[in-house]
């Protein structure tokens, strides 16, 4: 929250939500809210958003946790990690707290703003009609998600209807949806227009993945979800890549270079191959995404 506001919402005083499945302690409020002179909303996540639905086999799900633990699978055995994936992935919006609200930028503890933000980019979104922007794009870890792609494909025969003729599909599968690339947009870092997840399709898109059952039989994240969802829907001019926002998450970064370096006072080193994604070979999805061909126009 200091990195945000200091290097961005100091100068905006957009609101910000936090939201828990426990009650907010008086000192963590306390706390937030001497970070800032916007306007800092609490809420508590409804039971039936951070449980699991009816239709889950929950001793199935435990040995499930147990199996992928056992693999070495990154959070195989972590139950929360994967209530925490299901909310992000389709329930956060639908919060009260949420309602009033067009757009939201995703923060997350340990991050770091390694550049000065001059602008706004909720205005820059609105005004170029962007409905999902992203800094750091990466490689999925296929073990978390073995049979993701597989109900995509089904979603996809049995909702033909909802997936527009051009969209960003090349970018997560080079042959026309028979498998998945694996790239994704890392969704800790995302600036959405709500609108997107509040949209028929994106709703029905993700019902039909809940029933699956992936997020938890599985380990399914909230970022391929997001990514695979972005390429079925959305035109390639529909999203951004925010390549001037230095950002860091535990793991990788993202840093501007040349003149954007300078200017934004930023303080990564754009040069670090253990932290840069684009210089690393797991950052291979960014320089693709630029590939992308531009949706055809009429």
């Amino acid at each position: 929250m200091r990195q945000i506001e200091d290097r961005f919402n100091s100068r905006y005083n957009y609101p910000y939500v936090f939201l828990n499945d426990k009650p907010f302690s008086a000192e963590f409020i306390n706390m937030t809210q001497s970070m800032t002179r916007a306007q800092v909303h609490y809420g508590q996540i409804p039971s039936e958003h951070w449980s699991y639905p009816e239709w889950i086999n929950q001793t199935k799900a435990a040995s499930r946790r147990k199996e992928m633990h056992e693999k070495g699978v990154m959070y195989g055995d972590s139950e929360s990690y994967r209530h925490m994936c299901r909310f992000e992935s389709g329930l956060f919006f639908q919060h009260p707290l949420m309602q009033q609200f067009d757009y939201y930028w995703r923060l997350e503890p340990g991050i770091k703003y390694e550049c000065d933000i001059n602008y706004d980019p909720f205005v820059y979104m609105k005004k170029n009609k962007i409905r999902y922007a992203w800094t750091i794009a990466i490689y999925e870890l296929m073990n978390t998600i073995p049979t993701l792609w597989t109900s995509v494909k089904k979603f996809m025969h049995t909702h033909p209807d909802l997936i527009p003729s051009t969209n960003s599909l090349w970018w997560v599968s080079r042959d026309n949806g028979t498998t998945y690339n694996g790239c994704h947009f890392w969704s800790n870092f995302e600036i959405a227009d709500l609108s997107f997840y509040r949209s028929k399709e994106y709703q029905t898109f993700f019902d039909f993945l809940d029933r699956e059952g992936g997020f938890f039989y599985e380990r399914w994240g909230d970022a391929p979800v997001h990514s695979i969802a972005a390429a079925l829907f959305l035109q390639k001019e529909e999203v951004h890549w925010f390549n001037d926002i230095g950002y860091y998450h535990p793991g990788w970064q993202h840093c501007p270079s040349g003149n954007a370096w300078l200017d934004n006072r930023c303080t990564c080193d754009p040069n670090d191959k253990s932290k840069t994604i684009t210089n690393a070979n797991w950052g291979k999805c960014s320089h693709e995404w630029e590939m992308l061909p531009d949706t055809p126009r009429a």
